[in-house]
């Protein structure tokens, strides 16, 4: 074996030092890690500190007060405008435009001729039919009184009758197809926008205008099979179109199906409304509202008050208290049940008793026992019947 030699002058690091250096980097890191969790302590502190002073102020609040307000519950419905007669006016027979009696968006009476087609040699025919019908009696008359003299037989005037009834129904026949040359307004109405010229050719059938009564007018809608129970016949309803806003038109319930829809359990209601200002036109979609029930009184809050859960709806009640001889209010979270809505405002059915002071606004930074500060400046709406602004 080979003896490593050993450098003259030189010493072998011993225990003592290496337990000295030990010691020295246990402390290096001691101090670290102490550091580090002195200072997280010292931060924690000081956050906490500022969270019970953050905690401590008061949170700003609206609030309102609950009271009992006259309520009438209501059946809210969407429906469509269809006029009480309407048709859409076309010719039982082709032909071409002879004349045209009337302007788009007149107002007619009932029977007015509206357009006539060329009549061609309709009425020469109807000429030739009715001189042969002329003559057919003639002929019978004639032939009636040569039987008084025993001159023809019974099958003669037989004969004579069955041929002045053919040519009759002949003359009747050509003045009906003459009739079908004309277009006549079969109830008087508001004529639409004509929809043929003068010399066009028309197949049958085709539309010329449309004709609609507009006077009363009514409005279809549906409601669901539980809503069966608060509408009868008879029944005033109100209707409101966004054409024009904050305007009711009154109406009556007319007639209701007589069977449920079973895809959407859903009934049909017709309601008529008077409209002798032609204000409401067939198409338009209303939203219809009824009353169900006698009115009622409710505790009333603004819906922004109420904070909606899955587990159940809530309130924060204000109380008012005292602290350092000061006076101190907090709020104090309840469930409450609910009842119906309408416009801005719910109705409450308990939980809240007439007189609370409840939070309207700034609910989200509440809980038990916060201190809050009362300001209402500005409040949320709380309008049963909220209008939109004018713009």
């Amino acid at each position: 074996m080979l003896n490593t030699p050993v450098l003259e002058g030189a010493r072998a690091p011993g225990p003592r030092r290496m337990a000295v250096a030990l010691i020295v980097m246990v402390l290096l890191v001691g101090l670290l890690v102490g550091g580090v969790f002195g200072w997280q302590a010292f931060t924690g502190s000081f956050f906490k500190k500022f969270m019970e002073q953050a905690a401590a102020a008061p949170q700003i609040v609206s609030t309102v007060t609950a009271a009992r307000t006259p309520w009438q519950a209501q059946v809210h419905a969407i429906g469509s405008l269809r006029a009480v007669r309407g048709a859409d006016l076309s010719a039982q027979a082709s032909g071409v435009v002879d004349a045209i009696e009337f302007d788009s968006g007149n107002d007619v009476p009932a029977g007015k001729v509206l357009l006539r087609l060329r009549p061609n040699d309709d009425f020469a025919k109807l000429d030739q039919l009715e001189a042969a019908a002329e003559l057919a009696g003639q002929t019978l008359k004639r032939d009636q009184e040569q039987f008084g003299a025993q001159a023809v037989s019974q099958a003669v005037i037989d004969t004579d009758v069955s041929t002045l009834k053919a040519a009759r129904a002949q003359v009747i026949a050509q003045r009906a197809l003459i009739d079908e040359k004309f277009v006549k307004a079969p109830f008087a109405g508001r004529l639409g926008i004509r929809q043929v010229d003068l010399g066009q050719y028309l197949a049958a059938g085709t539309t010329i205008v449309t004709l609609q009564a507009l006077d009363p007018i009514l409005i279809d809608f549906y409601v669901p099979q539980q809503a069966l129970k608060d509408v009868r016949t008879g029944q005033i309803v109100s209707a409101s179109v966004d054409t024009f806003p904050g305007a009711a038109f009154p109406g009556v319930i007319e007639s209701i199906n007589s069977k449920v829809d079973p895809a959407s359990r859903n009934v049909q209601i017709r309601a008529s409304f008077r409209n002798a200002d032609h204000r409401l036109v067939p198409g338009m979609f209303a939203s219809v509202s009824i009353d169900a029930g006698p009115p009622a009184s409710e505790i009333t809050l603004p819906q922004t008050a109420i904070t909606y859960n899955p587990y159940g709806n809530t309130v924060f009640v204000v109380e008012h208290g005292t602290s350092g001889g000061k006076p101190r209010d907090t709020v104090q979270q309840r469930f409450v049940k609910l009842g119906d809505t309408r416009g801005d405002q719910v109705a409450v059915l308990s939980g809240v008793a007439p007189g609370d002071v409840v939070v309207s606004a700034g609910q989200m930074k509440l809980r038990n026992g916060t201190a809050i500060a009362v300001n209402n400046a500005v409040q949320p709406t709380d309008e049963p019947t909220p209008t939109p602004p004018n713009e």
